[in-house]
């Protein structure tokens, strides 16, 4: 009879024995134990030991260690350092007035953020290069079948002509086949990048997943730097037109000039010219009745504008000169005063977790970098107003002319212009000249959508600028559309708040309407956005209160 040790159907066995029935793991050391074993594995009174059940094996965190203080686990984060520590090392002189988190927090924000990095490198990065790498192969597979039509047209043409310009066909044949080499290496050059970019992805994708699997090791997880906005930032697409022959009437003079003529090789970049997929997921439904799960006060009058980073740093303003950073919990844990002592006109959080603010009297857009605030961009002539972050890392920046009689939407690579939005196909202003508050948002079908007070509109354009819908209200509401705050969402909803009903209005990507928040949730809404859950955070103009709603099931 077959030793039930050696089937594969066989119990898992502790590590020490090698003969019991493991009921326990040591979370630690990561070994199986049986009960019997346990003493043993811990004789040697080693402090660190966590003995778990197997089924919660790697469910406690393992913190490191302190370099300061030995026998103490860093459990506390110093952001400004951006070093775990100690407690013993918060009291100390070097972390005085350094904004100190808890480090299981931190923790848990890089694990979702990891989580996420992953599912959109499975749902939509990769798949996209992999579409793009099956139509390089397509091209290229079909290039013989292209090339040889025109060979047949040009064949024919030679039979005309008969034996006299046999010669001239032929020179023209090898002109095409050598066509054809520079069309099939412009093909597999850009097929070789896609390749070499797939290859870093599976790498990247590999990493996240090793992380995932050893996701109690605090210190790989902190350690751990997203690469998807690098990853996700698609290349410009190589677009290569195939020669055409042109045959001419027969004519046995100038036999070659006569016969026709071939329009040369041509490949152009074109930048934007891949589209990344939409992200595949399960759509989850609104709720019927939407609840306020926290609230806390920012101690503003007047408060204006809420940016979501992560549970610990959540940003807002408010008509001072002063943003202010909160936890989750409604603590304040950091302040950026403005350079000119006016108050910001829009906020927004870089995937890297650095604040930015506009500037309306020194017309800058500034970003604060370890508590130092750079100037990023500067306008002639133009105000700036609100902005945002989208999904490539790029700068959607809102801004109105001195004399406040055009309003444009212009795209940012760092402080490089890359994008104008300002008319239609017709040459007519997309917005209204008038600088009041024009709240912007991304998509994520990389719509780009503002709320326009003066219009009383919301404004959507494709990523190319092309206008796809206007949206100018509920007929439920018997009070005017006031635009303020917009966001977006995971499910490619697109919510606004409006201070004319005191409503948050609720559409799909196209534009539908699909619900309202009503007042009864909140006082005077104004700026607005969502977190990693698709909570919606909602700021009180008059009390100064965020109320964070669940809306979606």
């Amino acid at each position: 009879k077959m030793d039930p040790r050696l089937s594969a159907q066989d119990v898992i066995r502790c590590d020490l024995c090698k003969d019991n029935v493991v009921q326990n793991y040591c979370d630690y050391c990561h070994v199986k134990l049986c009960k019997l074993c346990i003493g043993e594995h811990i004789s040697d009174e080693y402090d660190k030991h966590k003995i778990v059940p197997f089924q919660q094996r790697k469910s406690t965190l393992i913190f490191p260690s302190c370099m300061k203080h030995s026998k103490e686990t860093c459990k506390l984060q110093c952001m400004s350092c951006n070093n775990s520590i100690c407690a013993k090392c918060s009291i100390l002189k070097e972390h005085k007035d350094h904004n100190v988190v808890d480090l299981e927090d931190s923790y848990n924000s890089k694990k979702e953020n990891i989580k996420k990095d992953t599912e959109e490198i499975e749902n939509v990065i990769s798949p996209t290069y992999e579409e793009i790498r099956k139509a390089l192969e397509s091209q290229i597979a079909s290039l013989d079948g292209e090339y040889e039509k025109i060979t047949t047209i040009m064949s024919k043409q030679g039979e005309e002509w008969h034996k006299e310009i046999d010669r001239a066909i032929e020179q023209m044949k090898n002109e095409i086949n050598e066509i054809k080499v520079s069309h099939r290496d412009i093909l597999m050059k850009h097929l070789k990048e896609i390749k070499q970019i797939e290859s870093m992805i599976k790498e990247n994708l590999s990493i996240l997943k090793d992380l995932q699997r050893e996701s109690n090791i605090v210190s790989r997880i902190i350690e751990y730097k997203s690469r998807n906005n690098e990853l996700g930032k698609l290349p410009p697409k190589i677009h290569v037109t195939a020669p055409t022959f042109c045959p001419r009437p027969v004519d046995r003079i100038e036999a070659k000039k006569l016969i026709g003529s071939i329009k040369p090789l041509t490949s152009t970049t074109i930048e934007n010219g891949y589209t990344m997929k939409k992200q595949r997921g399960s759509s989850r439904e609104l709720l019927d009745t939407p609840v306020v799960i926290n609230t806390f006060n920012t101690g503003y009058t007047n408060l204006k504008n809420v940016s979501f980073y992560s549970e610990q740093e959540i940003w807002a303003s408010a008509r001072v000169s002063e943003i202010k950073c909160f936890n989750i919990k409604g603590n304040a844990i950091n302040a950026i005063k403005t350079r000119s002592g006016e108050n910001p006109n829009d906020i927004a959080v870089t995937s890297e977790g650095c604040l930015l603010y506009t500037d309306w009297e020194l017309r800058t857009v500034n970003k604060v970098v370890n508590g130092q605030i750079e100037e990023i961009i500067t306008l002639q002539g133009w105000i700036p107003s609100n902005i945002c972050v989208t999904s490539s890392g790029d700068l959607l920046l809102e801004m109105c002319n001195d004399d406040e009689s055009h309003c444009k939407v212009v795209r940012y690579s760092g402080s490089v212009e890359k994008q104008t939005i300002q008319n239609n196909e017709n040459g007519k202003p997309l917005y209204s000249g008038d600088y009041k508050i024009k709240y912007i948002a991304e998509n994520r079908n990389l719509d780009i959508c503002v709320a326009d007070l003066a219009a009383r509109a919301v404004v959507v354009v494709s990523q190319a600028g092309k206008l796809r819908f206007r949206y100018t209200g509920h007929p439920s509401k018997e009070n005017p559309f006031k635009t303020r705050g917009i966001t977006t969402n995971s499910q490619g909803q697109i919510l606004i708040a409006d201070g004319g009903s005191l409503c948050i209005h609720i559409l799909d990507q196209d534009g539908h309407f699909l619900s309202h928040i009503d007042n009864r949730m909140f006082d005077d809404p104004n700026g607005i956005c969502v977190d990693t859950l698709d909570n919606l955070y909602v700021t009180e103009y008059n009390t100064g209160d965020i109320k964070v709603i669940k809306y979606l099931k």
